[in-house]
């Protein structure tokens, strides 16, 4: 497991050589002049201009998540209760003066239980002692102060949706709340070779949780390890399908693929249509990179006029990194973000949760 993640991290951390088109070299030369090229035991110096963290306030991550640590078990279609009406035996499910295989009552899709003299109640979306006390002022009506018990005593409703490179992806139907680690092994085994671990995610309904999956597994970020609602999903994609995002003053903006789990920053900038006409007049000198994860993310600035020139080296991407080539000269990453803001609506339902909840959600 050691050697598979040191080398799924390697992969991410190295350009890939020789990919680099001929027009970008030539273009680097031209700008360079014709300088020596650096003894080769000399490393290049980096292109980072500059490096800022930001984190999801407690309230961002509450308003998407919610108390994930409390949460009670919520009846739900074909769960299976049993009730026991104290002293009154006939009306109890399953009878307990009868032998029954029957381990007590189903609860039907509209969330209703079929119980003696009653009839039908409502129990779907209740805790099982929101359901007792709905059962108990059902039967208050005939009998004088019931003492009801419910137990639950078949959990088919609570599942996972477990998607992706898995060794036995598919639904998943563990009975009771998991955090996120157990509940990745209800799927079997990750393959860290074919996996994404950058992109991977887990949603409620249409929300994407601010959860990375990479700190979790490779990294042993605890704090990423959340309790899990009924009907979660958790995504990993593959590592065929790694890209990152070009977006701005570039010929073709959008997503980038990775090849060979590698993509520098000039390599990115080539595939989106970097070229003579706008290497002269984009801030190449002030490229924006977010790098998110989490409840947090990297603000990058990297001078990528530098490593044109020869001056710096390139730099590695990560799946998931948004680009950012402004047009004009800016102050403040303020700036570029509302720049970028109209771009990043277009692809927001691939993007890191971070940035959707950050950024995109002040748009709504």
């Amino acid at each position: 497991m050691v050697s598979q993640n040191a080398s799924r991290t390697a992969k991410h951390s190295v350009p890939r050589a020789g990919l680099i088109p001929a027009m970008l070299f030539a273009i680097g030369l031209a700008l360079n002049g014709c300088a020596s090229d650096p003894p080769a035991q000399v490393a290049a110096p980096s292109p980072v201009v500059s490096i800022q963290t930001r984190t999801l306030s407690p309230a961002q991550i509450a308003q998407v998540m919610g108390d994930q640590s409390n949460q009670s078990y919520r009846l739900g279609p074909d769960d299976v209760i049993a009730v026991n009406i104290y002293g009154h035996p006939d009306l109890s499910v399953p009878d307990p003066t009868l032998s029954s295989a029957v381990p007590g009552v189903l609860i039907t899709s509209d969330g209703s239980v079929q119980l003696p003299l009653i009839g039908p109640v409502m129990v779907g979306g209740d805790s099982v002692n929101e359901a007792q006390s709905a059962i108990a002022t059902a039967y208050g009506r005939y009998v004088t102060n019931p003492q009801v018990s419910v137990q639950l005593t078949q959990a088919r409703s609570f599942r996972y949706y477990i998607l992706g490179q898995f060794s036995s992806p598919g639904v998943k139907y563990p009975g009771h709340a998991m955090t996120l680690l157990p509940a990745l092994a209800l799927g079997g085994t990750v393959d860290l070779n074919s996996a994404d671990l950058y992109q991977a995610y887990v949603a409620q309904g249409n929300v994407k949780l601010p959860v990375d999956l990479h700190s979790l597994l490779v990294e042993g970020d605890m704090s990423q390890n959340i309790t899990l609602a009924s009907g979660d999903t958790i995504v990993v994609p593959s590592s065929a399908a790694e890209s990152a995002f070009v977006l701005g003053a570039v010929g073709k903006p959008g997503q980038v693929q990775f090849v060979g789990g590698s993509l520098s920053l000039l390599q990115a900038l080539s595939d989106a249509g970097m070229g003579l006409g706008n290497i002269t007049q984009a801030r190449f000198s002030d490229v924006h990179i977010i790098r998110a994860g989490g409840t947090s993310a990297q603000l990058i600035v990297v001078n990528a006029r530098a490593t044109l020139h020869g001056q710096a080296a390139d730099f590695p991407l990560q799946p998931g990194d948004i680009v950012y080539v402004p047009p004009t000269a800016f102050a403040s990453w303020n700036q570029a973000i509302d720049q970028v803001l109209p771009s990043l609506d277009a692809v927001s339902a691939l993007l890191n949760p971070f940035v959707s909840i950050a950024y995109l959600s002040r748009r709504n």
